[in-house]
């Protein structure tokens, strides 16, 4: 059997832990079994059980208290996560070997780790061995989303972490309930956005030609790979909730007993291949 996985990454106050924490009373409603482990060694709080914390392998406080290293946080958190990479021995007698398991991981913010560091690459190919299928969870905090400029940053954050690890993934604007109507109304064009019109919202307000050149060139380019998308998550409706659920389950396809889902095909592609059968048989006799 399968072992399944998220790996819950994002900025720093995106509401990782919130996501998390909110995931497993959600599961716990549903009966399912969802356990979470902290691979974040600066994390101070958080109100949800944890099966394993990687703050009892490295704590980034003993890293910049050390005389001899000198890290500030961010340096000392780099040195953790490369010292937690080589030791997977540890996370994996966490873990055990029970097969079924579905764990979110709740990852540090700094967007290094996920772009030019191969540390979670590491992780996700480790995780794999051990028979875990794991999907990207990436979250980005809606109430930064809101403008055309910072959203494109967003995007460009969330296509990064995609192509560097190389796995299925689930973008996720956080906070919605703490947006007002009109913030809402707003955003609803980020969910599925038109880049093109983008360009001209950015272009816009630049003076720089150079500027917009650069602004119109990201824009096409994520308009060209096409694959980032986002889910709105509201904490406090359990709809929307479920649905998020919903699309990562069906990306790391959960409890499908390996049978991999079929796409539901429309009355237009019915006919259509309808049509093709038909017409094969004909050119045939």
């Amino acid at each position: 059997m399968p072992r399944y996985a998220q790996l819950v990454m994002g900025p720093a106050g995106s509401g990782k832990s919130t996501y998390c924490s909110t995931m497993v009373q959600h599961c716990e409603t549903l009966n399912r079994s969802v356990q979470v482990v902290n691979l974040d060694p600066a994390a101070e709080y958080f109100d949800y059980p944890v099966m394993a914390d990687i703050r009892e392998l490295i704590e980034v406080d003993d890293v910049m208290e050390d005389a001899s290293l000198r890290f500030g946080p961010n340096g000392g958190l780099v040195y953790c996560m490369e010292y937690f990479a080589n030791n997977f021995d540890w996370l994996e007698s966490c873990l055990g070997h029970t097969e079924d398991d579905y764990i979110l991981f709740d990852c540090p913010g700094q967007i290094e780790l996920y772009t030019h560091l191969p540390v979670m690459k590491y992780l996700v190919e480790q995780l794999q061995q051990w028979e875990f299928r794991v999907c990207g969870v990436f979250l980005v905090d809606s109430q930064f989303m809101v403008e055309s400029f910072k959203f494109i940053s967003g995007v460009m954050a969330a296509l990064s972490a995609m192509v560097s690890l190389e796995i299925p993934q689930c973008n996720i604007m956080t906070k919605m309930d703490l947006l007002s109507k009109k913030a809402k109304k707003e955003i609803e064009k980020f969910l599925d956005p038109d880049m093109y019109s983008m360009i001209e919202d950015s272009t816009g307000k630049l003076r720089s030609k150079k500027f917009k050149k650069l602004t119109k060139a990201i824009c096409e380019l994520i308009d060209d790979y096409s694959i980032v998308r986002f889910l709105p998550f509201d904490r406090s409706d359990e709809e929307c909730i479920n649905i998020v659920l919903q699309h990562i389950d069906f990306a790391i396809q959960y409890g499908e007993d390996l049978e991999f889902k079929e796409p539901r095909e429309t009355e237009e592609d019915k006919s259509q291949n309808f049509d093709e059968f038909f017409q094969d048989r004909a050119d045939e006799q």
